[in-house]
């Protein structure tokens, strides 16, 4: 543990390999922490598909996974930057910041690194609806695409479609006017999922729920069927008067929250917002000096592939600015000490 990086990364979804790419070419010793089999299952990237909201990602079939590979790829090929790039296999289970201002980091196997600034981009997950108790039945559509997170990213794959959104608050409520709004898909419908709805409060919402024609179930989802390509065709629900039927739908948005991974910024007592997000300032840093945060567990930005770049970007130049100053100000202190002496 003698090395002392001057950057490490938390996480290596867009916002995570967007640091690291930004550090490794400003020319920092950087030290990034790609995250173990188990937490990388639990990453939002796995769900981004095809995304058509960014250009140079059309092609591409995961769009976060192949083009965080690519950004790897390049790095080690290159004969000067992969000596500035050290990765590890593993997640972060400590992070301890001393009385210098240097962290030390641990991973799972009791590895200690060192580094003297940290950006944390372990982002978020959204919270998958329970069928018959388990999340399990909404995984292959979710892999698929017939189940998606982002109306930004996927919103358009109403169109001419019969969409849902699944969930009981009033953000379901309100993404589905929105799509509405947006798309006129031929119908719309919110799956409660054997939930009261709680948007009857808001008479605005209620009354453009109405207005829109949108149908609100509010039975228990007892399974999901497909047609003979796998396609989502429809959900089975159960009433109130404990029978069942078919309320067919193709494109469906969860809308039930999220878990955000904060649990290292926490540790380290750096504030947190209501919904988990971490508070930062306009660069990123966090309550805690010298440790940053990019992507979807910043609190107050969009959730989306170009944001996370950006603010990854501004973080480590940041981050690179700071070193800089240190740096200088060293180097004219030790003159000045040979000028005096």
């Amino acid at each position: 543990m003698s090395e002392i990086y001057d950057i490490a990364v938390i996480g290596a979804g867009a916002a995570g390999s967007m640091g690291m790419l930004r550090a490794v070419l400003n020319n920092r010793k950087t030290i990034i922490f790609k995250g173990s089999k188990q937490t990388n299952k639990r990453s939002r990237a796995l769900w981004v598909r095809k995304v058509v909201n960014m250009p140079l990602m059309f092609d591409k079939k995961m769009a976060i996974t192949d083009s965080v590979k690519e950004t790897f790829a390049w790095i080690e090929g290159h004969e000067y930057f992969s000596k500035k790039l050290t990765s590890v296999n593993d997640e972060v289970k400590t992070v301890i910041r001393d009385e210098e201002g240097i962290f030390t980091l641990e991973d799972s196997n009791a590895n200690k690194y060192q580094a003297k600034y940290v950006l944390l981009a372990t982002g978020i997950m959204d919270i998958q609806p329970e069928i018959q108790g388990s999340i399990e039945p909404i995984l292959p559509y979710a892999n698929k695409g017939d189940i998606d997170y982002c109306i930004r990213c996927d919103g358009h794959k109403v169109i001419n479609k019969v969409a849902a959104t699944i969930g009981h608050g009033s953000t379901a409520a309100w993404v589905a006017v929105l799509l509405c709004e947006r798309y006129s898909p031929p119908e719309m419908k919110i799956f409660t999922n054997g939930k009261a709805p709680e948007w009857l409060g808001d008479a605005d919402l209620s009354k453009l729920v109405e207005l829109y024609k949108i149908k609100v179930i509010t039975g228990e989802i007892l399974s999901i069927i497909s047609d003979e390509a796998k396609n989502l065709k429809a959900f089975q629900i159960k009433n109130a008067e404990g029978e069942s039927h078919e309320e067919p739908v193709q494109v469906a948005f969860p809308m039930l929250g999220q878990i955000a991974y904060n649990e290292l910024a926490k540790n380290l007592g750096a504030e947190i917002s209501e919904k988990g997000n971490v508070k930062t300032n306009e660069k990123g840093e966090s309550s805690v000096s010298g440790f940053y945060v990019a992507g979807d567990l910043r609190e107050g930005k969009k959730y989306q592939i170009y944001t996370a770049w950006d603010m990854a970007v501004d973080s480590v130049d940041d981050m690179d600015f700071k070193l800089r100053n240190s740096h200088r100000r060293n180097l004219l202190s030790a003159v000045d000490s040979v000028v005096k002496g």
